[in-house]
């Protein structure tokens, strides 16, 4: 028989309960001293109303130096490392498990658009692949974005791998159940695979094999240190400009098949393009929180004035209107993924309803994420898992604009939020009940 939602699914020796997996966020938990209560506050309600898998937002290994977004909590510091023992206290208390996502953004540092944070930390640089390429320098030129570049060397390349790996043994000490690597979403581990960034001439250049050599001294650096299960993104690049060097579609599918065989433990094959755009979060233009008053300050100071605050929300627009949100729209390419390994596929993005999810199972993927819905109810799998049910999320993606200036993601659309009160009156998301550490908690 199909496998459905329900069913178990074993991924590198770790048995999950159910195939239903939080995708990563960003949960702007921050630095600070309440930075694990914070996440725990974000990320329990997953695990407590039955997801099988919790996936932390991405963190990066070198705190400000690869931080793609305000509010990421860095995983630099050992002792910040190891207080999330609270984190995985709680998601393990309710049987659920949980993965961090291990990053570095590369060119995709906040700091290239975001202008009090460079005035913040004026000495950061961005570590690249190759020089930018012509595209990117435009949009330097133009003063849309601000880089400050430093190629990484061989050398550099491998002390960063190792890095990884050494994070990697720091999250098990503090008791996550497994590495999911940022590999996707204009992150260094991107820029290394597409063509477009990647025109080195040594061992991490030149072929496709090349490309993807980042990702196995990754792999390598992270088993030296710990057994974790290691789950990654991989990016193919199907909505990029034709006229761009690209990872096409069977390139990005061979991707797949060497990490696999490299010994990657499951694969997130996602549709994108080389940029950091609409194609990750596919959906409706966010005009409603565009045009909300009370932001605009707020944006216009983290990008630089009034008159670039317009130009990025013209380019916003620009692409949102490029990439309408789509069912499944990354089923088609699991599917082609999964018939070539053997090794879980987990697929993600426009993902809202429990029929289509168990149709995908055990024919385009072998597990399924669900991203931002969750910001409109934390406590969504109660409903998916308790039998037919979709998600209230719109995908307006009104939720993700006031990111941008250091906001936390929630759900800002009244009529989603309406509806989900509705469903909490009806007791669609289960009773309350004390928690491991004494707080209280909805059970599912």
């Amino acid at each position: 028989m199909s496998p459905t939602l329900d069913t178990p699914l074993e991924v590198g020796g770790l048995r999950l309960r159910n195939r239903l997996y939080r995708a990563p966020l960003l949960e702007h938990a921050g630095n600070g001293p309440d930075a694990a209560e914070r996440l725990v506050a974000e990320l329990r309600p997953a695990a407590a109303s039955g997801a099988g898998l919790v996936m932390q937002g991405a963190t990066p290994i070198r705190g400000y130096e690869g931080c793609a977004a305000p509010g990421m909590t860095h995983f630099d510091d050992p002792e910040r490392v190891a207080s999330m023992r609270r984190l995985t206290d709680a998601v393990h208390a309710h049987g659920g498990h949980v993965f961090c996502q291990l990053a570095h953004g590369g060119l995709r540092s906040f700091e290239v658009w975001h202008h009090e944070h460079r005035e913040a930390h004026p000495d950061l640089t961005q570590r690249a692949v190759s020089r930018p390429p012509w595209v990117i320098r435009a949009f330097d030129a133009a003063g849309v974005l601000s880089f400050d570049v430093e190629v990484l060397d061989t050398e550099a390349v491998y002390e960063l791998a190792a890095e990884f790996g050494e994070r990697a043994a720091w999250a098990e000490a503090a008791g996550y159940d497994g590495i999911h690597l940022a590999g996707a979403n204009m992150s260094l581990f991107h820029q290394f695979l597409s063509p477009l960034y990647n025109r080195r001439d040594d061992e991490f250049g030149g072929s496709p094999a090349g490309r993807t050599r980042f990702f196995e001294v990754v792999h390598e650096a992270i088993r030296d240190r710990t057994d974790l299960p290691v789950v990654t993104k991989v990016p193919v690049e199907t909505d990029a400009p034709r006229f761009l060097p690209h990872v096409g579609w069977d390139e990005g599918v061979a991707a797949c098949e060497r990490l696999a065989a490299l010994g990657y433990d499951a694969l997130v094959p996602v549709r994108t393009t080389p940029f950091w755009d609409a194609s990750i979060i596919k959906g409706a233009v966010p005009d409603r929180a565009w045009a909300d008053a009370s932001l605009e300050p707020r944006l216009a100071r983290a990008f630089g004035g009034p008159l670039r605050f317009r130009l990025v929300r013209a380019l916003s627009r620009a692409s949102a209107r490029r990439h309408g949100f789509e069912a499944a729209w990354n089923a088609d390419l699991c599917r082609a993924v999964r018939e070539r390994v053997d090794v879980p596929v987990f697929c993600v993005g426009g993902l809202r309803d429990r029929a289509e999810m168990d149709a995908l199972l055990g024919d385009a993927c072998d597990a399924v994420g669900v991203g931002r819905p969750f910001y409109a109810e934390p406590r969504l799998p109660a409903r998916l898992l308790a039998g037919d049910a979709r998600a209230v999320c719109a995908s307006c993606n009104n939720c993700v604009v006031p990111q941008a200036a250091g906001l936390p993601g929630t759900c800002r659309t009244p009529s989603v939020v309406a509806e989900r009160l509705e469903l909490e009156r009806a007791g669609a998301y289960g009773r309350s009940e004390a928690t491991a550490d004494g707080g209280t908690e909805e059970s599912g």
